[in-house]
């Protein structure tokens, strides 16, 4: 399976925010929409992405008035990302030997989307449900 099937199901749409917005609207975004990523996007460039551990991390460090500070002083400005031709299989290696659980999809210097971890589980458990009906009916034919 490839994260250009993963994004055909799930969609396209990603949730952005701009550098110079402050950290308390980007956690309400995180909260309101139940998840765990935000782009940073300087119109359709990427320039870093902000999840619930660089929120953590900052309160942690500077304490609740961070929330007052700009995203683009607490963002992740080294994003991995990946295509949509990368497999599954791919992305999980990426995204455990990097510790990070979201990955934005990239198409000629373009967003295409985002992919999470749990993108990626619901898709793995989707196959194995998948050839255990087929293993299931073969077993039955038999």
């Amino acid at each position: 399976m490839t994260v250009r099937a993963i994004l055909e199901s799930k969609g396209r749409y990603i949730h952005t925010v701009e550098a110079a917005a402050r950290l308390a609207s980007a956690v309400k975004t995180l909260a309101e929409r139940r998840i765990g990523a935000v782009l940073v996007m300087h119109g359709t460039q990427l320039e870093g992405i902000l999840s619930e551990r660089d929120v953590v991390r900052v309160l942690a460090d500077r304490g609740p008035a961070a929330l007052d500070e700009p995203i683009g002083a607490v963002m992740t400005r080294d994003v991995f990302t990946c295509r949509q031709d990368d497999t599954v299989g791919e992305i999980m290696e990426r995204m455990t030997a990097g510790k990070f659980r979201h990955l934005p999809v990239m198409e000629h210097d373009r967003v295409v989307g985002l992919i999470s971890i749990g993108d990626i589980v619901k898709s793995r458990l989707s196959e194995y449900e998948h050839e255990q009906r087929a293993l299931h009916d073969y077993i039955k034919s038999a």
